[in-house]
């Protein structure tokens, strides 16, 4: 529940940013020279960069979050198996043990949303940020019946 509150929090402060640095590029747009018009309208490219990545982002956290709750009514997210240190950090062995149990699962059923949610889980608990957004954007994709692009 904190990290959604994080969210939240951080999500609501960029949006004041990007609402502060847009109306700075509206006033520069306003100024009517060509130089801070040209000033103007990169100005204004930026927070509409930032609106469509928070706006992506919040669409695959709500969409992970969906899977989750499924899962977890079917009594199938996964068991915390892995060894921590006395700091709570995670065993690196441990993490890699448990990663490829999950691998060895997905090849087994590739189109089963479930086994490419629990990968991305071990690819998350391994710190492989990358490849743990990319598996659930393939279970997500698989979940909803949408055409996923093969590995490659």
């Amino acid at each position: 529940m904190r990290a959604k509150i994080t969210y939240f929090v951080l999500a609501a402060v960029l949006v004041v940013y990007f609402v502060l640095v847009g109306s700075r590029g509206l006033m520069l747009i306003e100024q009517g020279t060509p130089v801070t018009v040209a000033f103007g309208v990169a100005v204004l490219v930026l927070p509409l960069i930032g609106f469509w990545f928070l706006w992506k982002t919040t669409v695959f956290a709500r969409s992970a979050d969906r899977l989750a709750r499924e899962l977890e009514a079917e009594g199938g997210l996964p068991v915390d198996e892995l060894v921590r240190t006395p700091g709570g950090r995670i065993d690196r062995d441990s993490a890699d043990a448990v990663f490829a149990k999950r691998r060895a699962e997905t090849e087994e059923s590739p189109d089963d949303w479930r086994s490419w949610f629990r990968l991305a889980v071990a690819y998350h608990d391994a710190r492989d940020t990358a490849r743990a957004r990319k598996a659930m954007q393939r279970a997500i994709a698989l979940h909803d019946g949408r055409p996923v692009r093969s590995r490659g």
